[in-house]
Protein backbone atom coordinates (compact mmCIF):
# COMPACT_ATOMS: atom_id res chain seq x y z
CA UNK A 1 0.00 0.00 0.00
CA UNK A 2 1.63 3.28 -1.05
CA UNK A 3 1.62 5.20 1.92
CA UNK A 4 -0.99 6.25 4.24
CA UNK A 5 -4.68 5.88 3.98
CA UNK A 6 -6.28 9.60 2.48
CA UNK A 7 -9.29 10.70 3.27
CA UNK A 8 -11.49 11.18 0.22
CA UNK A 9 -11.23 14.86 -1.47
CA UNK A 10 -13.81 15.89 -3.48
CA UNK A 11 -11.82 18.25 -5.58
CA UNK A 12 -13.00 20.93 -8.03
CA UNK A 13 -13.60 20.26 -12.20
CA UNK A 14 -13.41 23.36 -13.53
CA UNK A 15 -10.25 25.14 -14.40
CA UNK A 16 -11.15 29.09 -13.69
CA UNK A 17 -9.77 31.15 -16.75
CA UNK A 18 -8.19 34.20 -14.21
CA UNK A 19 -7.19 34.01 -10.22
CA UNK A 20 -5.14 36.03 -8.13
CA UNK A 21 -2.48 33.61 -6.78
CA UNK A 22 -1.78 29.87 -8.37
CA UNK A 23 -0.54 27.40 -5.45
CA UNK A 24 1.43 24.78 -6.79
CA UNK A 25 1.39 21.67 -4.77
CA UNK A 26 -1.03 20.24 -2.45
CA UNK A 27 0.75 19.35 0.22
CA UNK A 28 0.47 20.77 3.55
CA UNK A 29 2.80 24.33 2.91
CA UNK A 30 0.65 24.51 -0.63
CA UNK A 31 -2.82 23.61 1.20
CA UNK A 32 -2.13 26.25 4.53
CA UNK A 33 -1.05 28.89 1.82
CA UNK A 34 -4.23 29.03 -0.02
CA UNK A 35 -5.94 28.62 3.13
CA UNK A 36 -4.80 31.76 4.47
CA UNK A 37 -5.12 33.72 1.04
CA UNK A 38 -8.25 32.66 0.45
CA UNK A 39 -9.81 33.76 3.99
CA UNK A 40 -8.08 37.18 3.03
CA UNK A 41 -10.52 37.41 -0.29
CA UNK A 42 -8.04 36.37 -2.76
CA UNK A 43 -9.38 34.52 -5.66
CA UNK A 44 -7.04 31.09 -5.61
CA UNK A 45 -6.18 28.10 -7.53
CA UNK A 46 -4.45 25.27 -6.06
CA UNK A 47 -3.02 23.12 -8.11
CA UNK A 48 -1.94 19.37 -7.19
CA UNK A 49 -0.20 16.99 -9.42
CA UNK A 50 -1.36 13.98 -8.05
CA UNK A 51 -3.85 13.56 -4.52
CA UNK A 52 -3.53 16.25 -1.93
CA UNK A 53 -0.94 15.28 0.59
CA UNK A 54 0.21 12.19 -1.42
CA UNK A 55 3.87 12.89 -0.82
CA UNK A 56 5.81 13.91 2.38
CA UNK A 57 2.79 15.57 3.77
CA UNK A 58 0.97 12.18 4.60
CA UNK A 59 4.13 10.39 5.07
CA UNK A 60 6.01 12.55 7.83
CA UNK A 61 6.01 11.77 11.74
CA UNK A 62 3.52 13.65 12.39
CA UNK A 63 5.51 15.87 14.95
CA UNK A 64 4.56 19.30 16.27
CA UNK A 65 7.38 20.62 18.04
CA UNK A 66 9.69 23.92 18.52
CA UNK A 67 12.21 21.75 20.05
CA UNK A 68 15.78 21.21 18.93
CA UNK A 69 14.80 23.87 15.78
CA UNK A 70 17.54 25.88 14.14
CA UNK A 71 17.06 28.95 16.19
CA UNK A 72 16.72 30.58 12.49
CA UNK A 73 12.95 28.50 12.66
CA UNK A 74 11.52 29.16 16.38
CA UNK A 75 10.11 32.46 15.75
CA UNK A 76 7.80 31.28 13.00
CA UNK A 77 7.53 27.60 14.92
CA UNK A 78 6.37 29.65 17.88
CA UNK A 79 3.72 31.38 15.96
CA UNK A 80 2.68 27.40 14.18
CA UNK A 81 1.77 26.50 17.49
CA UNK A 82 -0.45 29.06 18.50
CA UNK A 83 -2.13 28.32 14.91
CA UNK A 84 -2.33 24.37 15.56
CA UNK A 85 -4.13 25.39 19.01
CA UNK A 86 -7.06 26.48 16.81
CA UNK A 87 -6.75 24.61 13.62
CA UNK A 88 -10.12 22.19 14.38
CA UNK A 89 -12.51 24.57 15.03
CA UNK A 90 -10.99 26.86 11.92
CA UNK A 91 -11.04 24.38 9.71
CA UNK A 92 -14.36 22.46 10.75
CA UNK A 93 -11.97 19.51 10.01
CA UNK A 94 -10.10 17.20 12.36
CA UNK A 95 -6.84 17.38 12.54
CA UNK A 96 -5.81 14.77 15.23
CA UNK A 97 -3.59 17.93 17.06
CA UNK A 98 -2.70 17.39 20.60
CA UNK A 99 -0.38 18.36 22.87
CA UNK A 100 1.47 15.62 24.35
CA UNK A 101 4.99 16.63 24.80
CA UNK A 102 8.27 15.42 22.91
CA UNK A 103 11.44 14.39 24.88
CA UNK A 104 14.83 14.28 22.78
CA UNK A 105 17.18 11.81 24.85
CA UNK A 106 20.76 12.09 25.70
CA UNK A 107 22.88 8.47 26.31
CA UNK A 108 26.12 10.32 26.86
CA UNK A 109 27.22 13.37 29.09
CA UNK A 110 28.33 14.97 25.24
CA UNK A 111 24.45 14.31 23.97
CA UNK A 112 23.44 15.80 27.55
CA UNK A 113 25.39 19.12 27.44
CA UNK A 114 24.46 19.18 23.76
CA UNK A 115 20.48 19.44 24.51
CA UNK A 116 21.39 21.79 28.06
CA UNK A 117 23.15 24.44 25.38
CA UNK A 118 19.92 24.48 23.35
CA UNK A 119 17.43 25.16 26.31
CA UNK A 120 18.37 28.57 26.55
CA UNK A 121 16.99 29.54 23.44
CA UNK A 122 13.66 28.32 24.57
CA UNK A 123 13.78 29.69 27.65
CA UNK A 124 14.17 32.90 25.99
CA UNK A 125 10.95 32.48 23.84
CA UNK A 126 9.19 32.17 27.36
CA UNK A 127 8.60 28.61 26.68
CA UNK A 128 8.42 26.00 29.07
CA UNK A 129 10.86 23.10 28.76
CA UNK A 130 13.05 21.05 30.91
CA UNK A 131 16.17 18.60 31.67
CA UNK A 132 14.79 15.11 33.07
CA UNK A 133 17.06 12.83 34.54
CA UNK A 134 16.14 9.68 37.30
CA UNK A 135 12.77 9.72 38.60
CA UNK A 136 11.58 12.15 35.70
CA UNK A 137 11.96 10.40 32.61
CA UNK A 138 10.44 7.37 34.46
CA UNK A 139 7.48 9.54 35.18
CA UNK A 140 7.33 11.32 31.38
CA UNK A 141 8.53 7.61 29.56
CA UNK A 142 7.26 5.10 31.84
CA UNK A 143 8.16 1.74 30.96
CA UNK A 144 11.23 2.41 28.91
CA UNK A 145 14.05 0.43 29.13
CA UNK A 146 16.45 2.26 27.03
CA UNK A 147 20.14 3.74 27.86
CA UNK A 148 19.29 7.22 28.43
CA UNK A 149 20.81 9.04 31.01
CA UNK A 150 18.80 12.13 30.38
CA UNK A 151 16.52 14.04 28.16
CA UNK A 152 14.56 17.93 27.28
CA UNK A 153 11.15 17.82 27.67
CA UNK A 154 8.98 20.29 25.97
CA UNK A 155 5.33 19.71 27.34
CA UNK A 156 3.57 22.62 24.91
CA UNK A 157 5.38 20.67 21.55
CA UNK A 158 2.89 17.51 20.18
CA UNK A 159 1.39 15.60 17.56
CA UNK A 160 -0.86 15.58 14.78
CA UNK A 161 -2.09 12.89 11.49
CA UNK A 162 -0.78 14.30 8.45
CA UNK A 163 -2.78 13.30 6.56
CA UNK A 164 -5.81 14.42 8.01
CA UNK A 165 -4.37 18.07 9.20
CA UNK A 166 -3.68 18.87 5.10
CA UNK A 167 -7.28 17.54 4.02
CA UNK A 168 -8.46 19.51 6.87
CA UNK A 169 -6.77 22.74 5.38
CA UNK A 170 -7.64 22.42 1.45
CA UNK A 171 -11.01 21.92 2.50
CA UNK A 172 -10.77 24.84 4.16
CA UNK A 173 -9.70 26.57 1.37
CA UNK A 174 -12.24 25.66 -0.62
CA UNK A 175 -14.79 26.49 1.93
CA UNK A 176 -13.22 29.92 1.77
CA UNK A 177 -13.20 30.33 -2.01
CA UNK A 178 -10.41 28.43 -3.08
CA UNK A 179 -10.67 26.04 -6.15
CA UNK A 180 -8.55 22.70 -5.32
CA UNK A 181 -7.49 20.51 -8.74
CA UNK A 182 -6.26 17.34 -7.87
CA UNK A 183 -4.57 15.49 -10.78
CA UNK A 184 -3.88 18.44 -12.79
CA UNK A 185 0.03 19.25 -12.88
CA UNK A 186 0.78 22.98 -13.27
CA UNK A 187 3.42 22.75 -16.67
CA UNK A 188 4.93 26.46 -16.95
CA UNK A 189 5.04 30.20 -15.61
CA UNK A 190 3.84 32.69 -17.89
CA UNK A 191 5.64 36.66 -18.19
CA UNK A 192 4.66 39.76 -19.87
CA UNK A 193 6.94 42.71 -19.13
CA UNK A 194 9.14 40.43 -16.84
CA UNK A 195 6.51 39.63 -14.50
CA UNK A 196 4.28 36.68 -13.78
CA UNK A 197 1.23 36.61 -15.77
CA UNK A 198 -0.03 33.13 -15.46
CA UNK A 199 0.44 29.36 -15.40
CA UNK A 200 0.33 26.89 -18.52
CA UNK A 201 -1.66 23.45 -16.76
CA UNK A 202 -1.93 20.11 -17.99
CA UNK A 203 -5.75 21.10 -18.75
CA UNK A 204 -5.49 24.97 -19.84
CA UNK A 205 -3.85 28.47 -19.12
CA UNK A 206 -4.72 30.22 -15.75
CA UNK A 207 -3.96 33.90 -15.85
CA UNK A 208 -2.95 35.44 -12.49
CA UNK A 209 -0.54 37.99 -11.04
CA UNK A 210 1.61 35.63 -8.33
CA UNK A 211 2.25 32.23 -8.46
CA UNK A 212 3.83 30.33 -4.86
CA UNK A 213 5.94 27.03 -5.84
CA UNK A 214 5.07 24.76 -3.06
CA UNK A 215 6.41 21.75 -4.79
CA UNK A 216 8.38 19.88 -2.22
CA UNK A 217 11.04 17.70 -3.33
CA UNK A 218 9.55 18.18 -6.88
CA UNK A 219 10.38 22.50 -6.43
CA UNK A 220 13.50 22.43 -8.03
CA UNK A 221 12.75 21.11 -11.08
CA UNK A 222 9.94 22.70 -11.52
CA UNK A 223 11.76 26.62 -11.04
CA UNK A 224 14.90 25.08 -13.41
CA UNK A 225 12.43 25.05 -16.00
CA UNK A 226 11.21 28.91 -15.22
CA UNK A 227 15.46 29.36 -15.27
CA UNK A 228 15.40 29.98 -11.08
CA UNK A 229 17.96 28.15 -9.54
CA UNK A 230 17.01 26.99 -6.52
CA UNK A 231 19.81 24.46 -4.47
CA UNK A 232 17.51 21.43 -3.43
CA UNK A 233 18.00 17.42 -2.77
CA UNK A 234 16.21 15.10 -1.32
CA UNK A 235 16.63 12.42 1.40
CA UNK A 236 15.05 9.39 2.06
CA UNK A 237 13.56 8.54 5.07
CA UNK A 238 11.76 5.54 6.49
CA UNK A 239 8.57 4.83 8.73
CA UNK A 240 6.12 1.99 10.01
CA UNK A 241 2.89 2.22 12.08
CA UNK A 242 1.67 -0.57 14.46
CA UNK A 243 -1.46 -1.79 15.72
CA UNK A 244 -2.74 -0.38 18.65
CA UNK A 245 -0.91 -0.74 21.73
CA UNK A 246 -2.82 -0.69 24.83
CA UNK A 247 -0.96 1.49 27.79
CA UNK A 248 1.85 2.52 25.65
CA UNK A 249 3.86 5.82 25.79
CA UNK A 250 1.74 9.33 25.43
CA UNK A 251 4.93 11.19 24.68
CA UNK A 252 6.78 11.27 21.45
CA UNK A 253 10.20 10.29 21.18
CA UNK A 254 13.41 10.74 19.56
CA UNK A 255 16.28 8.51 21.01
CA UNK A 256 19.20 6.38 19.53
CA UNK A 257 17.97 4.00 17.30
CA UNK A 258 14.42 4.77 16.69
CA UNK A 259 11.71 7.86 17.29
CA UNK A 260 8.13 7.59 17.95
CA UNK A 261 4.44 8.97 17.98
CA UNK A 262 1.15 7.96 19.42
CA UNK A 263 -1.57 7.75 16.87
CA UNK A 264 -5.09 8.03 16.40
CA UNK A 265 -5.89 4.83 16.21
CA UNK A 266 -3.87 3.59 19.18
CA UNK A 267 -0.81 2.54 17.35
CA UNK A 268 2.58 4.34 17.16
CA UNK A 269 4.40 5.71 14.02
CA UNK A 270 7.66 4.74 14.26
CA UNK A 271 11.25 5.62 12.45
CA UNK A 272 14.88 5.14 12.58
CA UNK A 273 16.05 9.05 13.33
CA UNK A 274 19.35 8.40 12.96
CA UNK A 275 19.47 6.74 9.58
CA UNK A 276 18.71 8.90 6.37
CA UNK A 277 19.45 7.55 2.89
CA UNK A 278 20.74 10.06 0.57
CA UNK A 279 21.00 8.38 -3.20
CA UNK A 280 23.06 9.68 -5.18
CA UNK A 281 21.61 11.48 -8.36
CA UNK A 282 22.83 13.99 -11.16
CA UNK A 283 22.04 17.16 -8.80
CA UNK A 284 24.41 15.19 -6.45
CA UNK A 285 27.14 16.52 -8.44
CA UNK A 286 25.52 19.69 -9.70
CA UNK A 287 25.50 20.83 -5.54
CA UNK A 288 27.78 18.84 -3.76
CA UNK A 289 29.87 21.69 -3.56
CA UNK A 290 26.98 23.76 -1.68
CA UNK A 291 26.04 20.63 0.36
CA UNK A 292 28.89 19.82 1.35
CA UNK A 293 29.33 21.49 4.88
CA UNK A 294 25.88 20.19 5.76
CA UNK A 295 27.55 16.49 4.67
CA UNK A 296 30.12 16.90 6.82
CA UNK A 297 27.95 17.99 9.85
CA UNK A 298 25.07 15.06 9.64
CA UNK A 299 27.47 12.58 8.48
CA UNK A 300 26.56 10.57 10.69
CA UNK A 301 22.61 10.03 10.08
CA UNK A 302 23.22 9.87 6.32
CA UNK A 303 23.90 6.59 4.54
CA UNK A 304 25.00 7.46 0.66
CA UNK A 305 23.90 4.94 -1.54
CA UNK A 306 24.32 4.94 -5.63
CA UNK A 307 22.93 2.41 -7.14
CA UNK A 308 20.07 -0.19 -6.14
CA UNK A 309 17.25 2.02 -6.13
CA UNK A 310 17.08 3.57 -9.58
CA UNK A 311 16.93 6.90 -8.18
CA UNK A 312 20.05 8.10 -11.19
CA UNK A 313 18.63 6.26 -13.95
CA UNK A 314 15.25 7.52 -12.99
CA UNK A 315 16.33 11.54 -12.92
CA UNK A 316 18.57 11.36 -15.21
CA UNK A 317 16.32 10.44 -17.93
CA UNK A 318 13.73 13.54 -16.27
CA UNK A 319 13.82 16.26 -18.82
CA UNK A 320 14.64 19.44 -17.18
CA UNK A 321 13.06 21.64 -19.91
CA UNK A 322 10.05 21.76 -21.99
CA UNK A 323 7.52 24.08 -23.60
CA UNK A 324 3.98 24.41 -21.95
CA UNK A 325 2.78 21.86 -24.44
CA UNK A 326 4.63 19.16 -23.54
CA UNK A 327 3.99 16.48 -21.08
CA UNK A 328 5.93 17.21 -18.27
CA UNK A 329 7.43 14.61 -15.62
CA UNK A 330 5.05 15.86 -12.98
CA UNK A 331 2.43 14.21 -15.24
CA UNK A 332 4.84 11.08 -15.70
CA UNK A 333 4.88 10.63 -12.00
CA UNK A 334 1.89 11.33 -10.02
CA UNK A 335 3.07 10.30 -6.87
CA UNK A 336 6.83 9.91 -6.03
CA UNK A 337 6.49 6.96 -3.82
CA UNK A 338 9.73 5.27 -3.11
CA UNK A 339 10.52 2.01 -1.21
CA UNK A 340 11.59 2.41 1.90
CA UNK A 341 14.72 0.92 3.44
CA UNK A 342 14.11 -2.38 4.95
CA UNK A 343 16.98 -2.25 6.68
CA UNK A 344 15.82 0.89 8.67
CA UNK A 345 12.50 -0.25 9.18
CA UNK A 346 13.98 -3.49 11.13
CA UNK A 347 16.35 -1.33 12.99
CA UNK A 348 13.86 1.21 14.28
CA UNK A 349 11.19 -1.60 15.05
CA UNK A 350 13.75 -3.74 17.11
CA UNK A 351 14.94 -0.71 18.71
CA UNK A 352 12.00 0.15 19.66
CA UNK A 353 10.46 -2.74 21.03
CA UNK A 354 13.81 -3.14 22.97
CA UNK A 355 13.37 0.37 24.78
CA UNK A 356 9.53 0.24 25.32
CA UNK A 357 8.36 -3.33 25.59
CA UNK A 358 4.88 -2.99 25.49
CA UNK A 359 5.17 -2.40 22.04
CA UNK A 360 6.34 -6.43 21.51
CA UNK A 361 2.82 -7.36 21.60
CA UNK A 362 1.82 -5.11 18.28
CA UNK A 363 2.17 -6.38 14.64
CA UNK A 364 3.86 -3.61 11.84
CA UNK A 365 0.83 -2.76 10.10
CA UNK A 366 2.81 -0.67 7.47
CA UNK A 367 5.60 0.59 6.15
CA UNK A 368 6.70 3.64 3.66
CA UNK A 369 8.93 5.71 2.14
CA UNK A 370 8.83 9.74 2.20
CA UNK A 371 11.12 12.23 0.44
CA UNK A 372 12.12 14.91 2.17
CA UNK A 373 13.30 17.95 0.68
CA UNK A 374 16.57 19.78 1.59
CA UNK A 375 18.14 22.68 1.47
CA UNK A 376 22.22 23.15 2.18
CA UNK A 377 21.40 24.71 5.45
CA UNK A 378 18.48 23.03 6.12
CA UNK A 379 16.26 26.17 6.49
CA UNK A 380 13.19 26.75 4.19
CA UNK A 381 12.88 28.80 1.66
CA UNK A 382 9.93 31.22 1.91
CA UNK A 383 10.47 33.73 -0.68
CA UNK A 384 9.55 36.21 -4.05
CA UNK A 385 12.02 35.34 -6.31
CA UNK A 386 14.15 38.79 -7.00
CA UNK A 387 14.26 38.57 -10.50
CA UNK A 388 10.81 37.53 -11.37
CA UNK A 389 8.39 39.57 -9.75
CA UNK A 390 4.94 37.41 -8.85
CA UNK A 391 6.97 34.37 -7.91
CA UNK A 392 7.10 33.49 -4.57
CA UNK A 393 8.83 29.95 -3.19
CA UNK A 394 8.21 28.10 -0.25
CA UNK A 395 9.92 24.25 -0.08
CA UNK A 396 13.15 23.16 1.54
CA UNK A 397 11.70 22.49 4.88
CA UNK A 398 14.46 19.34 5.30
CA UNK A 399 11.57 17.39 7.22
CA UNK A 400 10.45 20.19 9.75
CA UNK A 401 7.53 21.03 7.68
CA UNK A 402 4.68 19.32 9.51
CA UNK A 403 4.85 21.27 12.51
CA UNK A 404 5.90 24.61 10.65
CA UNK A 405 3.62 24.48 8.29
CA UNK A 406 0.42 26.40 9.42
CA UNK A 407 2.74 29.52 10.01
CA UNK A 408 5.03 28.87 6.79
CA UNK A 409 1.30 29.35 4.97
CA UNK A 410 0.70 32.26 6.52
CA UNK A 411 4.22 34.08 6.21
CA UNK A 412 4.19 32.76 2.25
CA UNK A 413 0.66 34.58 2.27
CA UNK A 414 2.18 37.97 3.92
CA UNK A 415 4.45 37.74 0.71
CA UNK A 416 1.77 37.50 -1.53
CA UNK A 417 -0.15 40.13 -0.31
CA UNK A 418 2.35 42.40 0.90
CA UNK A 419 0.58 42.19 4.33
CA UNK A 420 3.00 42.70 7.68
CA UNK A 421 4.88 39.17 7.85
CA UNK A 422 3.99 37.48 10.87
CA UNK A 423 8.10 36.94 11.45
CA UNK A 424 10.96 38.18 9.72
CA UNK A 425 11.46 36.74 6.26
CA UNK A 426 15.24 37.38 6.35
CA UNK A 427 16.48 34.10 7.44
CA UNK A 428 14.49 32.23 4.46
CA UNK A 429 15.07 34.13 1.55
CA UNK A 430 16.25 32.64 -1.53
CA UNK A 431 18.85 35.25 -2.09
CA UNK A 432 21.02 33.54 0.51
CA UNK A 433 22.21 31.16 -1.64
CA UNK A 434 24.37 33.21 -4.70
CA UNK A 435 20.95 33.15 -6.63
Amino acid sequence: MPGPKLPHFQADLALPKRVDAVVVGGGIIGASTALELAERGCSVLLCEKGQIAGEQSSRNWGWVRISQRDPRELPLMAEAMKIWDGLDARTGQPTGYQRSGIVYTAERGREEARLEAWAPQLAEMGLPGQMLRGDLLQQVMPGHQTKTIAGYYTPLDGRAEPQLATHAMATAAQAAGARVMTECAVRSVETEAGRISGVMTERGRVACSAVVVAGGAWSRLFLGNAGVSLPQLKVLNSVLRTSAVPEGPEVALWTKGFSLRKRLDGGYTIANGTENLVDIVPDSLRLGWKFLPSYLKEWRSLQFRLSGSGRWREEAAQDRRWDPHQRTPFEKCRVLDVAPSQKAIKQAWEAAQKGFPVLQGADVVQSWGGMIDVTPDGVPVISQVDDLPGLFVSTGYSGHGFGIGPAAGRLTADLVTGDKPIVDPHDFRLSRFGV
